[in-house]
């Protein structure tokens, strides 16, 4: 559950930091959906260090999906 938290906690940070460059576009949503979604869903796998690296792996490859199916 901490993990869930950090994930959405860092998510938010990353869409204020997104909204400073000139307006939040749908694909700053789409990235960081899908980062959360990926981070959640990796969560779900491994225990100890497997749980954080799969935490990690799904986040990263969650935000590059969410970035690549909300291209315009």
């Amino acid at each position: 559950m901490k993990k869930i938290a950090l994930t959405l906690g860092l998510s938010l940070i990353a869409l204020s930091l997104a909204g400073c460059s000139g307006g939040i576009t749908k694909q700053d949503v789409g990235t960081v959906g899908g980062a959360v979604a990926g981070g959640v869903i990796g969560s779900q796998f491994g225990s100890g260090t497997g749980k954080t690296a799969a935490t990690i792996g799904g986040t990263v490859a969650g935000g590059y999906i969410g970035h690549e199916l909300t291209k315009e």
